[in-house]
């Protein structure tokens, strides 16, 4: 089996790659609305794993109900092996917006408030589709310049965003009910750069927040642009921190008519702000009981308060969902309408509340369902996430895809659906072939990197090797059926432990011990130095480490292939879903051809390096540009590049051959220009990347 992560540098004869969804994208683009929700496990979600606790009868298994999700998948689909960025809220939310995993991303670690980069996120590349952009709920990556607000650098409104409602700051959504405060103090809600706080007694963000998407879609339909569609990020800041309750029973009826409905009334902005906050708790939970001991002879118990909290928590989703959904069909747009659900990271260990409140443990209802791990581990159970996805008559009812890939795959999966390129930083695939089951799915890159304070939790129900762990400096990879993971790295000759996660969910057999895995943990340390970039904010103990060269069998002959893609693209976009017009060899990166036409080029070659270093790059164009190393970011020079400015990088690099892919759009009839540079870092002058230093071969990259 190839695992190679580096298929895009091979020369294609023929290069015929077609979008899945290009008669949709000339008729009627769909409405794109993503829901993320805040630390809900893989197992919180009926159709994921409660409805098998629920099925086996076991009473010392509680269990949650989810109606809604489950007739959402049961209805669309479900993927069983998707992954989140990271096993945190920034990070993992971060490269969900910007399509970047945590290999080239700004926002890592746990950098909650850090601003999110000024450049191509989900908010930009949709509104320049031709879409409405609303972002609605918790936010928490604005910049922690408290003195430019409420006009903080990156506020959504100055990421590609029309309207924004919701918890600019993160730690605003560690409370649920802004205006009393009623466990972490008041905080603060934003209508665009308005703090509305005043208004929103009694007003439960979950709540809020869907009345307010129910009320931006309703508006919407009745607006003169109503032909034009809509994109919204619906980002509930529940079930995490603390676990408070709703005021009352979720309103009767949903949609139109029903469910969540925004008054506009100060003090009783929504129809559930009325009553006492923090005392509803669904009937099937207020009188649960479980078999505590595990033993049929002595009476079962009451579930205590703050799993009764959490399943609130969870079920109040689920009721806003199936309302939003509703609300859809009423409107008659549900069949014109992608509706994708996702947690943002594994549950957690975390409740906020005071004594005598107990503890909140994710193995009481199985929340990360068999898988072992939990928020900010990269085990399973901090990083497979609960997604599903509804476009009715689009999407085949009650479909699995078991195909892994990231959340930040979205990115390229909604250009697709827009019908447009994803830019060229983006490191996801589209979906759309596994959603529509037209055309062939490429491969995704599972990689994560993140690192964590603490231990792995030491759960009875873990097994002894995953209790207890130093989380540290922490990878994962998935290579086909395999993970491999390493936790407490030190340097970039540490093992990983090695699992077929499709039939050890768990993790219990580490594969990485047996005879004829060898090659793949050389495959994996290579690879996770290859497809990554080091970032001063988060230092990694294997920054400084030597990027390995690819192997290859036969020989190397010096030139370039060249790809042009005609279009007059408004970034340097991703040829992932394009087919090019003109392929051929050149000797050089640069554009010699007579062209007048609009598009792109791509310039795919090998660097030969002649010995091991530190060594300088350097680029500058006349137009914009975008560099790949391997599969690492090198140069972006795209969005808000001013021509001529030079770039310079600094990469440690092993001897022998490393692929390059240089991007250059092409905006005007003239010819563009691009200057690449490099040399040792202890050498003096600089020389040009030219045809003494560029080659390529025939055969497969091992």
């Amino acid at each position: 089996m190839n695992y190679t992560l580096f298929s895009r540098y091979l020369f294609i004869t023929v290069f015929t790659v077609f979008s899945c969804l290009k008669t949709t994208a000339q008729n009627k683009r769909p409405n794109i609305i993503y829901i993320l929700v805040d630390d809900m496990g893989y197992g919180d979600v009926g159709v994921f794993f409660q409805n098998q606790r629920m099925k086996s009868d076991d009473r010392s298994k509680p269990y949650q109900i989810t109606p809604y999700l489950d007739q959402m998948a049961a209805t669309g689909a479900i993927f069983t092996q998707q992954y989140c960025n990271a096993p945190v809220c920034a990070p993992s939310r971060s490269s969900l917006l910007t399509g970047v995993n945590q290999g080239n991303a700004h926002v890592r670690n746990n950098q909650f408030d850090k601003a999110l980069e000024n450049n191509h996120t989900l908010g930009t590349v949709l509104k320049e589709a031709g879409y409405q952009t609303i972002a609605i709920g918790k936010w928490g990556l604005q910049g922690t310049d408290e003195k430019a607000a409420p006009y903080w650098p990156a506020h959504p409104l100055k990421r590609g965003f029309d309207t924004y409602f919701g918890y600019i700051r993160h730690m605003d959504g560690h409370e649920h009910y802004p205006y009393e405060g009623v466990y972490r103090g008041k905080k603060e809600v934003y209508d665009n750069y308005v703090n509305i706080t005043d208004g929103l007694a009694k007003s439960y963000t979950t709540d809020l927040w869907t009345a307010v998407a129910k009320k931006q879609i309703v508006e919407h339909s009745k607006a003169a642009t109503a032909d034009k569609p809509f994109f919204m990020y619906l980002a509930y800041d529940a079930p995490h921190a603390v676990l408070e309750l709703p005021t009352q029973a979720y309103p009767s009826g949903l949609g139109l008519e029903g469910g969540m409905q925004w008054t506009g009334k100060k003090g009783e902005m929504i129809n559930t702000a009325s009553g006492v906050p923090d005392t509803f708790v669904y009937p099937e939970y207020a009188t649960a009981t479980y078999d505590d001991d595990n033993n049929s002879a002595t009476p079962e118990i009451a579930w205590p308060d703050t799993y009764k909290r959490y399943a609130t928590a969870n079920r109040r989703i689920d009721d806003g969902v199936g309302d939003i959904l509703q609300l859809l069909k009423d409107l008659n747009i549900d069949e014109n309408t992608l509706v994708v659900f996702s947690s943002d990271n594994g549950a957690a260990v975390e409740s906020y509340l005071p004594a005598p409140f107990v503890g909140f443990k994710p193995t009481f209802f199985a929340s990360n369902a068999t898988f072992e791990g939990i928020k900010r581990d990269l085990l399973e159970g901090g990083v497979r996430m609960p997604v599903l996805a509804h476009w009715p008559k689009h999407i085949a009812a009650g479909k699995v895809i078991t195909t892994p890939s990231m959340l930040s795959d979205w990115m390229a999966t909604f250009a697709d659906i827009a019908g447009v390129a994803a830019p060229a930083r983006t490191d996801g695939v589209s979906l759309l072939p596994s959603l529509i089951a037209k055309g062939k799915q490429k491969e995704s890159l599972v990689y994560v990197e993140y690192e964590g304070e603490g231990r792995t939790p030491d759960f009875k129900e873990f097994d002894a090797s995953h209790r207890n762990k130093k989380r540290g400096q922490m990878q994962l990879i998935r290579l086909g059926n395999y993970k491999g993971v390493r936790f407490d790295i030190k340097s970039s000759e540490d093992n990983f432990e090695i699992f077929d996660v499709v039939n050890d969910p768990r993790e219990l057999n580490n594969l990485a011990v047996k005879l004829g895995f060898e090659k793949m943990q050389e495959q994996m340390k290579s690879s996770v130095l290859q497809l990554r970039r080091a970032d001063t904010a988060a230092i990694r103990p294997y920054d400084k480490a030597l990027i390995p060269a690819v192997v290859v069998k036969g020989k190397f002959y010096q030139g370039v292939s060249q790809q042009f893609f005609e279009g007059d693209f408004p970034w340097v976009v991703s040829e992932k879903e394009l087919k090019s017009t003109v392929q051929k060899f050149t000797k050089s990166i640069s554009d010699t051809s007579k062209n007048t036409k609009k598009g792109m080029f791509l310039y795919t070659t090998f660097v030969k390096v002649p010995t091991d270093g530190k060594y300088n790059f350097s680029m500058q164009t006349s137009s914009r540009a975008f560099v790949r190393l391997h599969e690492a970011n090198l140069f972006d020079a795209d969005f808000g590049y001013h021509s001529g400015t030079e770039l310079n990088e600094e990469i440690y690099l092993k001897a022998g051959y490393h692929p390059i892919s240089v991007y250059l759009l092409k905006k005007s009839e003239s010819a563009e220009t691009i200057d690449l540079k490099w040399k040792l870092s202890a050498a003096t002058d600089w020389k040009n990347l030219d045809r003494n230093d560029l080659f390529q071969t025939k055969n497969k990259i091992k």
